[in-house]
């Protein structure tokens, strides 16, 4: 029996709605006091809140930005951004003007309210402020800001494009998820979430990473489901996420999380 549970958030433990089933509350409410539930996610501190105040799980550390932000009892244990010279070298390659949306701490700045602004609004319940790319440079100059993280959206031709161009250019020092054919998000290379689970299974719970259980669906899961005791990939899972995860359970969409969980600690 596994003694830590991590999971995604969005495709993993999401309904259609984009928001957490009441079976899903139910189950992590009853289980939460039995063995401690990581909420593990590309999103900004604040996009992971809330949903942790549903679950009841305040208490819990969670994992921003893939692991570029760890959060225990709201004090930022580790943190790791692009540099700024990475994202002003981002902007300037930006020639065919993709959305790059800047996030730094609980800060997420979008270039414009385009339809891309509008549905990360929808997606995570969060809203932006709106500057532009080059007004963030100068902002973030002063203080050398980095990023925890970039998310590029936009034509799926020319998003391809760009990340060939990224690929070349910087993948010794940056992550790059296709999540979708739109969208690229941006990472430093020395993060993951397995990263974050190692230094939260070390610091915060003595465990090991055979005492992990881990849940999934998309390509930034792919490591942290190799490396956990057990990692599950759901039914609407990538199909390399499928084959990187020791179980496939069912649909986020259907409360395969829940239903998992329910099975296997015999609740």
């Amino acid at each position: 029996m596994k003694k830590l549970i991590c999971s995604d958030i969005d495709g993993t433990l999401l309904n259609a709605e984009r928001d957490l089933s009441s079976k899903t509350i139910s189950v992590i409410d009853e289980l939460k006091n039995k063995v401690p539930v990581v909420l593990i996610s590309a999103r900004m501190p604040s996009a992971m809140r809330h949903l942790q105040k549903q679950l009841g799980i305040q208490n819990q550390p969670f994992v921003a930005y893939n692991g570029g932000l760890i959060s225990v009892n709201n004090v930022t244990k580790q943190s790791t951004t692009i540099s700024f010279e990475l994202v002003k070298k981002i902007v300037k390659s930006n020639t065919h003007d993709l959305h790059l949306s800047l996030y730094h701490n609980d800060d997420w700045i979008a270039p414009q309210l385009d339809q891309w602004t509008k549905r990360e609004i929808n997606n995570t319940k969060i809203n932006p402020t709106i500057k532009s790319n080059e007004d963030v440079l100068k902002l973030w100059e002063r203080n050398n800001n980095g990023a925890h993280k970039i998310m590029c959206m936009g034509d799926a031709k020319l998003v391809s494009e760009f990340y060939d161009e990224l690929a070349k250019k910087l993948t010794e020092d940056l992550h790059l998820y296709r999540s979708k054919d739109t969208y690229i998000e941006i990472a430093p290379k020395q993060i993951s979430k397995k990263s974050a689970i190692e230094f939260l299974i070390a610091s915060e719970f003595g465990l090991h990473l055979s005492d992990v259980l881990s849940f999934g669906d998309n390509y930034n899961d792919i490591e942290m489901l190799q490396a956990s005791g057990h990692g599950v990939a759901v039914g609407n899972a990538k199909k390399e996420v499928k084959l990187a995860a020791d179980e496939i359970i069912g649909n986020a969409k259907e409360d395969g999380v829940a239903e998992f969980l329910l099975a296997y600690f015999k609740m």
